[in-house]
């Protein structure tokens, strides 16, 4: 079975992805997993999508084009589906949607201390910029 990619479109989307991750993502450091955060990124731009294995939301993502550009970060892949390839759908997700967008390269964020995405991020063909903000960490990709 595949990962779908669901468009949060309203508010019981949120709240459904809010309410499916809160036990697993309020630790992470990449992300502040409060609801009021959650609409803030929103309304900032950035459009979120459950992922789903089944009917499962086992993570969530975030992205934004941006003066040509595609900005993503996504919360981890909840922990009994770790080890599973997902991390690398949603990068292939990533990738595709920076292709639909012509975008001309993908920037993602990720928590300085998160060394299993540097690696994601290695293997997909990202490069760690100099730049950072706060805990987070910027990566590049160019679309070719």
């Amino acid at each position: 079975m595949k990962l779908s990619f669901d468009k949060a479109l309203g508010e019981a989307d949120i709240k459904a992805i809010y309410n499916h991750n809160i036990d697993v993502f309020t630790d992470s450091p990449d992300f502040s997993w409060k609801l009021s955060d959650i609409k803030k990124e929103m309304k900032d731009g950035w459009e979120l999508y459950s992922v789903k294995y089944g009917e499962e939301i086992v993570a969530a993502i975030f992205y934004k084009f941006h003066n040509g550009d595609l900005l993503t970060k996504n919360t981890a892949v909840k922990a009994n589906y770790q080890g599973s390839g997902f991390s690398h759908e949603i990068k292939n997700f990533f990738d595709k949607k920076a292709k639909e967008l012509k975008a001309k390269k993908i920037l993602h964020y990720c928590s300085i201390d998160n060394f299993r995405m540097y690696s994601l991020n290695e293997s997909h063909g990202y490069k760690k910029t100099k730049k950072s903000e706060g805990q987070l960490v910027e990566w590049v990709k160019d679309i070719k």
